[in-house]
């Protein structure tokens, strides 16, 4: 079963000799990083070596959420939130968006507390997140056999259409004066005097004076052929999809046992509330002492395995020449078999708790590879070593609602304006000033 099929974006016709700022990625960072700069007159081109959101960006739960998120990501996902509010029509497109509340469910004590404790980073900001109990959390949750003792609701979360939103947003990139090339992978920078003079893609050169690498999991290969070191690894989750159901809940919900979000088409996106697969490949071992804090912190949800995987990134090109055929061609696409075990465990948590599945099948089942860092939050920062190359990766499966204000941010960085956010905690060099560095889940 093929995995979510994005609206296509057509790519243009003849890459451009030159631009102010090549974005190497299609996928929600890139396409709202180069929206934004389009919309300040910058001239971008939009390289994709794939096709348009054909990887995370479209396989991803499609939640717009600011509920229990690492406290450094807070500020940007409140932005993230305002952007998408008039986003649709900023675009002229539909994104899917809608703002139906998102609960977070608490199965006991310990969880409650943690849930209260997170409550804290938000109060006094006009969020109405608040926990309910009770004949409120019943009312949210109506017709459920869920065990849970309360909940934390946070009104103002959302979701959107992960195959629609990336492609508008591209779309009105172009709209703008962007230029897409799609099926047209960047092999590498070319450098003048150590700064950035162009990138080489596998169609030929175009000059530049900035680059931003948006390349999702692709990232820290990219970044390693150009001497920067990236911690980044893939994490792999699995999702499916159901049949229309009536008359259907609008709030989603996330809980131990799955997680669930309404979709645009009536169906429902169903998820494991938990557990996420981790292959064992060289760079487990490269990185495993800067990832073990987070390893120790999320054990229990994580189960590692030894696949097909090691061999696919032992085999693959680390260095490689500007005329050399790179791994972005030799894999347009990350299209990882969804766990079947995870699979059946969530749809059964799901019918159980949620009598209203009974009688939807699941017509759609995929996997996807989220590009994680070691503290889980994403790296938008310049690169020192690299005058005019910057980074905007590892969002470590928080991507996708927080897209367009990391584009916004990512913008400003490359343009030096006043940054949206401040993107200290975001940068690059937190890997190696002596920081400490793991995930801060808030509790």
């Amino acid at each position: 079963m093929p995995g979510p099929i994005p609206t296509p974006v057509e790519s243009d016709l003849r890459l451009p000799k030159h631009v102010d700022v090549v974005v190497i990625g299609g996928g929600i960072i890139g396409a709202s990083t180069a929206f934004e700069l389009a919309e300040r007159g910058v001239s971008v081109l939009l390289c994709e070596k794939g096709r348009i959101a054909g990887e995370q960006s479209s396989r991803n739960w499609g939640w717009v959420r600011l509920g229990m998120r690492d406290p450094r990501e807070i500020p940007l996902m409140q932005e993230a939130i305002r952007i998408w509010h008039g986003l649709d029509a900023r675009l002229g497109r539909a994104t899917g968006y809608v703002q139906s509340g998102i609960l977070f469910g608490a199965s006991g004590r310990r969880d409650d507390e943690n849930l209260r404790r997170w409550l804290q980073h938000v109060e006094g900001q006009q969020t109405g997140a608040r926990m309910v109990i009770g004949p409120e959390l019943g009312a949210l949750l109506s017709d459920n056999n869920l065990k849970l003792q309360s909940a934390l609701y946070m009104p103002q979360d959302g979701r959107a259409e992960p195959q629609w939103a990336a492609p508008a947003i591209a779309e009105a990139a172009r709209d703008r004066g962007a230029a897409i090339m799609t099926q047209c992978a960047v092999r590498s920078v070319d450098l003048e005097a150590g700064r950035i003079s162009g990138v080489f893609t596998e169609r030929g050169r175009v000059g530049c004076s900035q680059v931003v690498l948006a390349g999702g999991a692709w990232s820290r290969l990219f970044a390693g052929n150009a001497g920067i070191a990236l911690p980044q690894l893939k994490v792999l989750n699995t999702v499916m999809r159901t049949s229309p159901v009536e008359p259907g809940r609008e709030v989603s919900l996330w809980s131990d046992e799955f997680a669930i979000r309404k979709r645009s088409d009536g169906g429902y996106t169903i998820a494991s509330g938990h557990e996420n697969t981790v292959d064992i490949v060289p760079d487990s071992f490269r990185l495993g002492l800067q990832f073990l804090p987070a390893f120790r912190q999320e054990w229990r949800s994580l189960r590692f395995r030894l696949s097909h995987r090691w061999m696919t990134e032992a085999k693959q090109d680390r260095t490689w020449l500007p005329t050399d055929v790179t791994p972005f061609e030799h894999c347009r696409a990350l299209d990882p078999e969804p766990s079947q075990k995870v699979l059946r465990q969530a749809w059964s948590s799901a019918r159980k708790g949620m009598p209203a599945l009974e009688g939807a099948e699941i017509v759609q089942s995929w996997a996807g590879l989220i590009d994680v860092t070691p503290d889980a939050i994403p790296v938008i920062s310049k690169v020192d070593a690299v005058p005019g190359l910057h980074i905007a990766t590892g969002f470590s499966g928080h991507g996708f609602g927080i897209g367009p204000a990391a584009g916004r941010l990512t913008a400003d960085i490359v343009t030096e304006s006043a940054p949206v956010v401040d993107p200290a905690a975001f940068r690059l060099s937190r890997f190696t000033d002596g920081s400490k560095v793991r995930p801060d889940p808030g509790y």
